[in-house]
């Protein structure tokens, strides 16, 4: 193969067809994509046949957010191609493509929506090049529609797969032109997306799915306490039964916690299910055993006496003479919850010799594949090369996925097996093993001068540490500042502010829920900013654009969500609503929640009214999806019992003492979109973290009692 830069031209080796592989390497994919050199295959997002057939590869995830349509959209705009011209693939965390093959922190399109339109409209320039060059005219005669590029004089036309081999041999431009948003034909647009048909007829594959030749199945006992640690165990009845193949110990890695669990194999998941019952096991429970939530709740109220480590500070709120009566004081807490994807945790993992092969839906492809300090082969013992994935679709992921500690286990059971071995959580492993978000208090104090202005705010956050959860390395000294996170964002103008936080000893597993900490100190954080503009006897919405005299994208979205939820208009009797918004590294989003007051005491969510600030966006529908389920997952978090433990054992179980918001509880939602330009934002965490605090003060507002505890219950108000 002859060296071209920029791109990689490949002649299929059937000789049916002819294939241009085209990528670039732009600012948000820089050292992530690799150049091409001599004799090295290339994938990158474009695939272009001769025989007109045209693939766009998608780097992110697909878990219901949407990026199977979103992703490829961006390149097809500036391509000039339509989404039902192309197919759709995934990638499996292929080296080519780099270490941007992961789906997280709301982060697709907020940090790819300009670099991937580049990939488009670089490939759409090499064609227009290739065609003029043909034709013998000028470039900018010429133009590119549907997968043509077209002579405008003499519409003339060729197809791409027509210019396969002109345009291989053509330099990708490094900053090419981009459309004018005026001109978009899907972005911006309501579109159907491509992954819809396949799952409703159950043509998508997903990791449980999956089925590989002479595929065994596993499954896995964990000691029940959180923190113990296998003793010895005895398989002799397991084994007794028909089809089971072998009993083996286990380890598994989540974070900084090691655990060593007993797998049964067999050739059904049946029969190592009810196998895995049969086992007699003795745990070593390190005194974790009488660990219970209701003292270290206790434990915490304790700590939250503690000045802490400071964070974010303005001003001096120490130095301040405020009279007792223009203060407020209060603690919020929020509990443990689990993620519950509905898909529960599996992974297919095949070990031959020094190469290991994976099935599994994971969040995170790069880190299977890669090579970084804190990627798959370091816990496994396989070199980055030699193991190789296959991404699915995945059937919800909330951060429970950006962990890799259940495919470090498959793979350590296929170590001992000889065949493939797929690994399958139970709904009880999912609820009881972890992670879990962490139980996080919030203390608050805040206090106005004599003539009713806010000037002292205090943010206190009172917690076990994240990252000291997933980080050996992570200094104890220092604040974790994903635990404080949004709280130094908000746009209100105070004078004095403080933030601090105060670290608690925890021995469970943590883990980042949609969201993540915002979905907690947001709660604590709006809800206070509720209690002192009552204290200052003044209206919610109004308090918090008093807070905000300079021009910002927070009180941007406050007053459209004034209008737009028609707050100054008066409700009936019973009823009330609150409001709440939160900025964060995730984006930006304010909603008006509206509630019903019973007789029986009761609270019914009417109705959310929603606005959140992307700067641009791709699929309008999609975005109100996304926020329609944050909503769905905000109310669970809020009124649904979350995660405690008792005997050092996690209480809870499946979804009958765990349960999900049915279709029944769930609000209407009006969700209002502003893309105007400017930054870009994400969308599938934002239109969490407003809502509990949103509809703790529409509870207030409509009964007159000031909730700062979750979860809480609308049936016993």
């Amino acid at each position: 193969m002859r060296r071209i830069s920029r791109r990689s031209f490949i002649k299929n080796t059937g000789g049916a067809s002819l294939a241009l592989w085209l990528g670039i390497s732009t600012k948000g994919f820089a050292s992530q994509t690799s150049l091409p050199t001599e004799g090295k295959r290339f994938t990158p997002y474009i695939l272009v046949e001769s025989n007109g057939n045209i693939s766009i590869f998608n780097t992110k995830p697909e878990m219901g957010q949407g990026t199977f349509q979103s992703i490829p959209a961006l390149i097809a705009e500036e391509f000039e191609v339509s989404l039902e011209q192309i197919t759709i693939l995934l990638t499996n965390g292929e080296k080519e493509l780099g270490n941007g093959q992961r789906a997280g922190g709301s982060a697709s399109i907020r940090n790819n929506y300009t670099e991937l339109r580049k990939v488009g409209a670089s490939a759409k320039e090499v064609f227009i090049t290739a065609a003029s060059a043909k034709w013998a005219v000028d470039a900018g005669t010429c133009y590119a529609e549907y997968g043509k590029v077209i002579h405008q004089p003499t519409n003339r036309s060729f197809t791409y797969g027509e210019l396969v081999e002109e345009a291989s041999k053509l330099e990708l431009p490094k900053e090419p032109k981009l459309k004018d948003p005026k001109d978009f034909k899907i972005l911006g647009k309501p579109g159907k997306r491509p992954d819809v048909p396949l799952k409703t007829s159950g043509k998508a594959v997903f990791g449980i799915d999956v089925q590989v030749p002479d595929m065994l199945y596993a499954s896995v006992e964990r000691c029940p306490v959180i923190g113990g640690t296998l003793k010895n165990f005895d398989a002799q009845e397991a084994l007794k039964m028909p089809g089971v193949e072998k009993v083996v110990a286990v380890e598994r890695l989540m974070g900084v916690y090691r655990t060593v669990g007993v797998a049964v194999v067999a050739n059904t998941y049946w029969t190592a299910l009810q196998a895995r019952k049969r086992l007699k096991i003795e745990w070593d429970t390190h005194g974790f055993e009488t660990f219970n939530s209701t003292e270290y709740e206790t434990q915490l109220r304790g700590l939250a006496n503690e000045e802490g480590l400071p964070d974010n500070t303005l001003g001096s709120v120490e130095n301040l003479n405020l009279l007792p009566q223009n203060t407020l004081e209060a603690l919020y807490e929020t509990p443990m919850v689990a993620h519950h994807p509905l898909e529960p945790m599996n992974c297919v993992a095949q070990v031959q010799g020094e190469k290991v092969e994976i099935w599994t839906s994971t969040q995170v492809p790069s880190t299977i594949t890669g090579s970084g300090a804190n990627d798959l082969h370091k816990h496994i013992g396989f070199a980055p090369d030699n193991i190789k994935l296959h991404a699915t679709f995945i059937g919800g992921g909330f951060g429970r996925r950006l962990n890799i500690d259940y495919i470090i286990e498959a793979v350590n059971v296929a170590k001992q097996v000889e065949k493939p071995v797929k690994v399958i959580w139970t709904r009880e492993d999912t609820t009881e093993q972890g992670p879990f978000r962490p139980m996080t208090f919030s203390q608050l104090k805040g206090g106005f001068s004599e003539d009713g202005k806010l000037i002292a705010f205090q943010h206190k956050v009172i917690a076990p540490s994240y990252l000291e959860a997933v980080r050996a390395d992570f200094d104890k000294t220092k604040v974790d500042n994903i635990m404080v996170e949004g709280i130094g964002e908000q746009a209100y103008e105070i004078p004095n502010l403080k933030t601090s936080f105060v670290r608690a000893d925890y021995h469970v597993p943590l883990g980042a829920w949609r969201s993540v900490t915002s979905s907690t100190v947001a709660f604590a954080h709006e809800c206070f900013i509720d209690e002192l503009a009552y204290l200052a006897k003044k209206d919610p919405m109004d308090f918090r654009l008093e807070l905000l005299s300079k021009p910002s994208d927070t009180k941007r979205v406050l007053e459209k969500l004034r209008v737009f939820s028609r707050w100054d208009t008066p409700l009936g009797p019973g009823k009330g609503r609150g409001v709440a918004q939160w900025e964060f590294f995730a984006g930006l989003c304010a909603q008006v929640v509206e509630v019903s007051f019973r007789p029986d005491k009761s609270v019914v969510v009417d109705k959310v009214f929603v606005v959140i600030d992307l700067g641009e966006v791709v699929n309008p529908d999609n975005v109100k999806n996304q926020i329609e389920g944050s909503i769905v997952m905000a109310l669970g978090a809020a009124v649904k019992p979350g995660i405690t433990l008792g005997n050092g054992r996690v209480m809870q179980h499946n979804f009958y003492d765990n349960p999900l918001v049915r279709i029944n509880e769930v609000p209407e939602v009006e969700v209002h979109i502003l893309a105007d330009g400017g930054k870009v934002k994400g969308v599938g965490e934002p239109g969490l973290p407003p809502f509990a605090p949103a509809l703790a003060n529409a509870i207030f507002a409509a009964t007159g009692k000031r909730i700062r505890r979750m979860p809480f219950d609308l049936d016993q108000l």
